[in-house]
Protein backbone atom coordinates (compact mmCIF):
# COMPACT_ATOMS: atom_id res chain seq x y z
CA UNK A 1 0.00 0.00 0.00
CA UNK A 2 1.23 3.48 -0.63
CA UNK A 3 1.32 6.14 1.72
CA UNK A 4 -1.63 7.84 0.23
CA UNK A 5 -3.62 4.76 0.60
CA UNK A 6 -5.20 3.99 4.14
CA UNK A 7 -6.66 0.84 5.61
CA UNK A 8 -10.07 -0.61 3.98
CA UNK A 9 -12.18 0.94 6.91
CA UNK A 10 -14.92 3.68 6.31
CA UNK A 11 -16.74 3.92 2.70
CA UNK A 12 -15.94 6.65 -0.38
CA UNK A 13 -16.85 9.68 -0.08
CA UNK A 14 -17.98 9.37 -3.93
CA UNK A 15 -18.85 5.75 -4.60
CA UNK A 16 -19.75 4.75 -1.05
CA UNK A 17 -18.71 1.23 -1.39
CA UNK A 18 -17.65 -0.32 2.17
CA UNK A 19 -14.57 -2.10 2.99
CA UNK A 20 -12.27 -0.38 0.36
CA UNK A 21 -8.73 1.16 0.99
CA UNK A 22 -9.18 4.68 0.06
CA UNK A 23 -6.53 7.21 -0.89
CA UNK A 24 -6.52 11.14 -0.03
CA UNK A 25 -7.47 13.45 -2.57
CA UNK A 26 -7.36 16.75 -2.33
CA UNK A 27 -9.29 18.97 -3.71
CA UNK A 28 -7.22 21.90 -4.81
CA UNK A 29 -4.06 20.02 -6.27
CA UNK A 30 -1.26 20.09 -4.40
CA UNK A 31 0.95 21.17 -7.35
CA UNK A 32 -1.45 24.44 -7.71
CA UNK A 33 -0.51 25.19 -3.77
CA UNK A 34 2.09 27.29 -4.71
CA UNK A 35 0.79 29.41 -7.53
CA UNK A 36 -0.02 33.28 -6.41
CA UNK A 37 -3.90 32.67 -7.89
CA UNK A 38 -4.80 29.88 -5.89
CA UNK A 39 -2.69 31.28 -2.87
CA UNK A 40 -5.15 34.53 -2.97
CA UNK A 41 -8.24 32.14 -3.77
CA UNK A 42 -7.69 29.93 -0.56
CA UNK A 43 -6.08 29.90 2.52
CA UNK A 44 -3.15 27.42 3.37
CA UNK A 45 -5.50 25.68 5.67
CA UNK A 46 -8.34 25.35 3.22
CA UNK A 47 -5.00 23.93 0.55
CA UNK A 48 -3.78 21.60 2.58
CA UNK A 49 -6.91 20.43 4.59
CA UNK A 50 -9.21 19.74 1.74
CA UNK A 51 -8.75 15.97 1.42
CA UNK A 52 -11.73 13.55 0.52
CA UNK A 53 -11.02 9.74 1.06
CA UNK A 54 -12.00 8.07 -1.83
CA UNK A 55 -11.26 4.77 -3.56
CA UNK A 56 -8.42 4.09 -5.79
CA UNK A 57 -11.19 3.96 -9.03
CA UNK A 58 -13.08 6.86 -8.13
CA UNK A 59 -9.18 8.97 -7.78
CA UNK A 60 -8.01 7.81 -10.80
CA UNK A 61 -11.10 8.67 -12.97
CA UNK A 62 -11.38 12.05 -11.22
CA UNK A 63 -7.66 12.40 -12.94
CA UNK A 64 -8.33 11.03 -16.07
CA UNK A 65 -11.40 13.85 -17.07
CA UNK A 66 -10.32 16.96 -15.27
CA UNK A 67 -7.26 18.88 -15.10
CA UNK A 68 -5.44 19.94 -12.07
CA UNK A 69 -6.49 23.52 -13.06
CA UNK A 70 -10.04 22.01 -13.42
CA UNK A 71 -10.17 20.81 -9.90
CA UNK A 72 -8.97 23.86 -8.29
CA UNK A 73 -11.18 26.03 -10.14
CA UNK A 74 -14.50 24.43 -10.47
CA UNK A 75 -14.17 21.11 -8.89
CA UNK A 76 -12.98 21.76 -5.37
CA UNK A 77 -16.06 20.60 -2.91
CA UNK A 78 -17.43 16.93 -2.98
CA UNK A 79 -20.83 18.25 -4.40
CA UNK A 80 -19.06 19.92 -7.19
CA UNK A 81 -17.54 16.49 -8.28
CA UNK A 82 -20.60 14.57 -7.67
CA UNK A 83 -22.19 17.75 -10.15
CA UNK A 84 -19.86 16.74 -12.95
CA UNK A 85 -21.83 14.65 -15.12
CA UNK A 86 -18.91 12.51 -15.95
CA UNK A 87 -17.72 11.43 -12.56
CA UNK A 88 -21.59 11.24 -11.33
CA UNK A 89 -22.04 8.40 -13.84
CA UNK A 90 -18.92 6.52 -12.98
CA UNK A 91 -19.13 6.87 -8.86
CA UNK A 92 -23.38 5.55 -9.34
CA UNK A 93 -22.17 2.56 -11.85
CA UNK A 94 -19.13 1.72 -9.41
CA UNK A 95 -21.37 1.66 -6.37
CA UNK A 96 -23.10 -1.35 -7.38
CA UNK A 97 -19.97 -3.32 -7.62
CA UNK A 98 -18.25 -5.56 -4.95
CA UNK A 99 -15.48 -3.88 -2.75
CA UNK A 100 -12.78 -5.94 -5.16
CA UNK A 101 -14.03 -5.22 -7.89
CA UNK A 102 -11.62 -3.03 -10.05
CA UNK A 103 -12.38 -1.24 -13.54
CA UNK A 104 -10.09 -1.61 -16.44
CA UNK A 105 -8.15 1.37 -17.53
CA UNK A 106 -9.17 2.71 -20.29
CA UNK A 107 -6.57 1.42 -23.26
CA UNK A 108 -3.71 3.47 -24.30
CA UNK A 109 -3.48 5.13 -27.46
CA UNK A 110 -0.22 3.83 -29.73
CA UNK A 111 1.92 6.56 -30.27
Amino acid sequence: MSPNEDTPSSCCALCERQGVALTRHHLIPRALHGRKRFRKRFSREEMKGDILMICRPCHNHIHRMLSEREMAESYHTREALLAQPDIAEFARWLSSRPAGFKPRSPSRRQR
